[in-house]
């Protein structure tokens, strides 16, 4: 899953979350983790975090913010297996940053899966073309970024779509 509009608050076009402080989990996410989890998958959290390159906080911020998400998660009862983030701006055309299938890939390998067996969620069209890129399901959310209002302009459709990642795990884990 993504993390910024998924996990926590979504900062807001162009902006990131570059301290501790402004990083605030979405309400109901930690729950819709650990639900995951008791039901038996496995999460990993992929996302673009170009703040870093761009200067905007540093890697040991970056490090910090997602200790405290681990942290939380955990506290929850729920469990996220690896963070992998693309840090790169996007002028530096790398095969890590969404849309493209990079850190999705990369999972994969390491952890031996079936990206045709993963859903991926994400609460915008770029999460959206990474899951079709990668070859797993797409999950539209709509707690951050996109809104269904926006259907019309779309690139692509994904397969399905849910106001918030527990609405999404309370789906998944009744297939």
């Amino acid at each position: 899953m993504d993390r910024d509009g998924v996990i926590n608050k979504y900062p807001g076009d162009r902006l990131y979350v570059t301290s501790l402080k402004k990083f605030k989990f979405l309400p109901k996410a930690k729950k819709a983790i650990a639900l995951l989890n008791r039901a038996g998958f496995e999460i990993f959290v992929a996302s673009n975090q170009a703040g870093v390159g761009k200067g905007a906080y540093a890697q040991k911020t970056l490090d910090a913010i997602t200790a405290k998400m681990l942290k939380g998660i955990e506290q929850t009862g729920g469990k996220v297996t690896k963070v992998y983030y693309c840090t790169h701006r996007k002028e530096a055309g790398c095969s890590c940053r969404k849309p493209k299938p990079g850190l999705l890939k990369k999972a994969a390998r390491e952890f031996k899966f079936d990206l045709k067996k993963t859903y991926f969620v994400g609460d915008t069209m770029r999460d959206v073309l990474t899951a079709h890129a990668a070859g797993a399901k797409s999950i539209l959310i709509f707690s951050g970024k996109e809104k269904l209002s926006n259907q019309k302009n779309w690139e692509v459709n994904p397969d399905f779509v849910f106001k918030d990642l527990l609405a999404a795990a309370k789906f998944l884990t009744k297939n």
